[in-house]
């Protein structure tokens, strides 16, 4: 590790495993530049990292390292502890694939600091503007209802209520992975979302949250529509039409998947509607190869119809 080298990231963050799923995941927020680019790991199968006060993020690869190789948490956090020569200024959580916790707050980290460890749990925090921040985030996670990030939103929004960072806001970070490692990560990952430098880190993360939640009905969507299931893909791309706002992309691959189902006049109606807002989507439904969408010459031209 490289004790000269350390961020100082005061923040508030949550590690846990959703017991229904097995999803692993960490969330935060700092009045800190890029909060997730520090604090935040988790890997498929494996565990979840929250690195953070005098943040060394070798905490956070390491481990995982150790996770992967069998370590539960605690055995891992133990083992980087005791190497670590100024472990005092750290504050590190960690949850492995079984949902085995651990934390520990240094006792020279900044107050208000401390953490709670709960049922595949842990809420930490320093620099707080009062003690109750954790308590409280613990609290909301464990009553929330919904999905992991519905839960961890829920965590981070307790928090900022109960005064949060004594120096306000900045930025904000959510990672969650799948349960299970498939081996290609950017296929278990399901929701990698930061806010940088904002002036509310934590509205804008959640209008991400919508944002990703859109993007994952929308393959579903696709994938259904790949199957031939109408039904499927209507309440897919209904589903992710709703989160967008009006962002015209889910409503256009709509339009897609429909004619290439065979729904030829729902599929056009669709594109007439996506193409008077911007007639470059009629350009690139031109453009698609057959693969994407199978046509002869005479749906290429009622196609081109829909530039006139």
């Amino acid at each position: 590790m490289m004790p000269t080298a350390d961020p100082l990231v005061h923040t508030y963050s949550i590690v846990a495993r959703d017991p229904d799923t097995g999803q692993l995941g960490v969330a935060v927020q700092s009045h800190y530049f890029s909060v997730g680019s520090v604090v935040t790991w988790a890997e498929a199968g494996v565990g979840a990292v929250a690195s953070q006060a005098m943040s060394d993020p070798a905490y956070g690869k390491l481990g995982l390292d150790l996770m992967r190789a069998r370590k539960s948490a605690p055995d891992a956090l133990a083992g980087l502890l005791a190497a670590d020569p100024i472990k005092e200024v750290r504050q590190v959580a960690m949850v492995d694939a079984l949902g085995r916790v651990a934390a520990h707050t240094g006792s020279t980290t900044i107050p208000e600091v401390g953490h709670i460890v709960g049922d595949g749990f842990s809420v930490q925090a320093n620099m707080m503007l009062k003690n109750s921040v954790w308590p409280v985030m613990a609290e909301a996670y464990r009553s929330a209802k919904g999905d992991l990030v519905d839960r961890f939103l829920a965590a981070l929004d307790a928090a900022e209520a109960e005064g949060g960072d004594i120096r306000g806001r900045q930025s904000a970070a959510i990672l969650i992975v799948e349960a299970k490692s498939t081996g290609r990560p950017w296929i278990d990952t399901i929701f990698d979302l930061r806010v940088d430098d904002a002036v509310e880190p934590l509205v804008e993360i959640r209008r991400l949250v919508a944002v990703r939640r859109a993007y994952i009905h929308m393959q579903l969507g696709n994938e259904a529509a790949r199957r031939g299931d109408l039904d499927v893909t209507e309440r897919e791309f209904s589903a992710a039409e709703r989160l967008i706002g009006d962002n015209p992309e889910m409503r256009y691959w709509h339009g897609i998947a429909l004619l290439g189902l065979g729904k030829i006049d729902d599929g056009l109606a669709i594109l007439r509607e996506v193409g008077r807002r911007d007639r470059n989507w009629i350009e690139l439904t031109l453009r698609l190869p057959g693969a994407i969408l199978p046509r002869d010459v005479s749906f290429t031209e009622k196609i081109r119809k829909l530039l006139e």
